[in-house]
């Protein structure tokens, strides 16, 4: 039977090993570990079934043993390989499918009209919860794995209403209701992966650690799509249980959550902390400019004071990524509903959707989020070779108009010409979305602010992508979806206009210089996988 080996507090790092054998050597463990042990022998500990755990307590290191019961043993992850689970869990589970499900609303009967309405009402949920799930993230003392974990499952379950659709114009009640649960649930997924994560690398490791979330997240959604667009195509016309892929991902965030560290959660939010692990699982006390607003007179009894919600939220440059993010989505959320219905167009006589439609979809996502995944890995190589923040973005953005047009000329010509163009898709997507949580963490590091403004932030995208979904599918029904198109087309140029008002924010984080901490403790730590 195993177990994950829970924190003592704040941040908790894989044991030194499984099992310590009775013979305890140098090639197991370095001389400092050796040291610990022997002080612990000394009083007459026995270690033919200990596990060593490594804790912060206020920024010091405290080493604790942890006896294993009877035919017991601990199963540790490294806390990176932890996150990297965590986020290709969640990415499968993703959305929920929509696009698969707006396909298959379609084809019970449902007009596009309503389909929008019902993918739009979990976006307008969202835009409304994401500000105040982030500041309850923030400021909350409950565990934010906790939330990671309830969020998942409901998540899930709202999901899965899917299956209770019944063939024609019916259950719409029953569709729009668990949308609303669902973007409320969903709204909490993000700010809590980005918290544990800041929380635990600290600002010096967040960036790489997050492209590696987001790296794998995108192959997570990859996975998802291909195996639900297979199940479709192999059961097909019983393509609704495709939509098992969403409990199967919520069932494996669940068992990895677990092993995900805590970290501290002040510096989660955003505050100076006093130590952090690097990507290797080596940790280091950070040290900072006293100038700097990050750094916070506090000890436990008197917590740092975050700064006021208008003097960040009136931040120029929260502003201006506030607005380009929402006319970004605005224009481009409704493109791959658009694309989507042009490829699976030509349905079955009695207005089903044909055997490929399903699989073209699954393919677009897939193409879209492979390419998510390669721009994610060349926008982290090149962040740490120094390309600032705002040549990447502008990057992501200037692919979008390009991608409406080549949507508009390349309609008849058939669905591997209209499947290309997700590169672009993928190409915007993964640099925007990887660029946006550095964004935000240069603006509001010290402010203690972090998560609500990623909540802000991800409403405007949120509030984009919601009236995108709705006025774009509305103008797909009364006038066509070359129309609908070219709305989106002349929408994308204007993100691109404001965005070159963003001052670049790369190194706001720099001045604040760390060393590795000259711990007894820990000298060499190799993480166990």
């Amino acid at each position: 039977m195993h177990r994950p080996l829970q924190p003592s507090k704040h941040i908790s790092l894989p044991a030194l090993h499984n099992s310590i054998p009775e013979s305890i050597g140098v090639s197991v463990f370095n001389n400092s570990q050796l040291e610990i042990m022997e002080q612990l022998q000394s009083r007459g500990d026995d270690y033919d079934e200990a596990c060593i755990a490594v804790s912060i307590d206020d920024g010091d290191l405290i080493f604790r043993r942890r006896k294993q019961q009877q035919g017991r043993k601990y199963v540790v992850l490294s806390p990176k390989l932890a996150f990297l689970l965590v986020s290709f869990s969640l990415g499968e589970l993703g959305d929920g499918l929509n696009i698969f499900q707006g396909v298959y609303l379609v084809g019970l009967g449902w007009k596009e009209g309503s389909v929008g309405l019902a993918l739009s009402l979990m976006g307008l949920t969202s835009l409304f919860v994401q500000p105040f799930a982030g500041d309850i993230v923030d400021r909350a003392a409950i565990d934010r794995r906790l939330f990671l974990v309830v969020a998942s499952i409901v998540t899930a379950l709202s999901a899965s209403a899917i299956f209770l659709v019944q063939q024609g114009q019916h259950d719409h009640a029953l569709i729009y209701s668990t949308k609303v649960i669902e973007g409320v649930a969903s709204s909490f997924i993000a700010p809590c992966l980005a918290a544990l994560t800041l929380a635990t690398f600290g600002p010096h490791h967040f960036d790489r650690i997050m492209a590696n979330n987001m790296f794998y997240g995108h192959i997570g959604s990859v996975a998802a799509a291909v195996i639900a667009g297979a199940v479709a195509f192999i059961l097909y016309p019983k393509i609704k249980f495709c939509f098992l892929v969403i409990g199967v991902a919520a069932l494996g965030a669940l068992v990895i959550i677990p092993f995900l560290p805590q970290g501290d959660p002040l510096m989660g939010r955003g505050f100076q902390g006093k130590v952090a692990m690097d990507e290797y699982g080596q940790l280091e006390r950070l040290e900072s400019d006293e100038s700097t607003v990050a750094i916070q007179n506090h000890s436990k009894d008197k917590p740092p004071q975050a700064l006021p919600y208008w003097e960040v939220f009136s931040d120029p440059r929260t502003a201006i990524l506030c607005s380009t993010g929402f006319f970004f989505h605005f224009a481009n959320a409704n493109v791959l509903l658009v694309l989507g219905e042009l490829m699976s167009s030509s349905d079955n006589d009695d207005g089903t959707p044909r055997q490929s439609a399903i699989p073209l979809i699954a393919g677009a996502i897939v193409l879209a989020q492979i390419t998510m995944a390669f721009a994610t890995y060349i926008g982290d190589k090149l962040t740490l070779c120094g390309i600032g923040r705002k040549p990447l973005f502008l990057a992501g953005l200037v692919s979008l108009p390009i991608r409406c047009a080549l949507i508009i000329i390349w309609k008849d010509r058939g669905d591997a010409w209209l499947l290309s163009t997700q590169i672009l898709d993928g190409l915007g997507g993964g640099l925007c979305g990887l660029i946006h949580p550095y964004l935000i963490a240069d603006i509001t590091f010290g402010s203690g602010r972090f998560n609500v403004v990623m909540g802000l932030t991800a409403s405007c995208f949120g509030l984009g992508a919601t009236l995108s979904n709705f006025l774009g599918q509305l103008v797909v029904e009364k006038f066509g979806h070359v129309a609908s198109l070219t709305g989106s087309l002349f929408m994308s140029i204007l993100p691109i206009l404001l965005f070159l008002f963003m001052p670049e924010t790369l190194g706001q984080r720099t001045h604040h210089h760390y060393r590795a901490r000259d711990m007894d403790a820990v000298d060499s730590y190799n993480p166990i996988i």
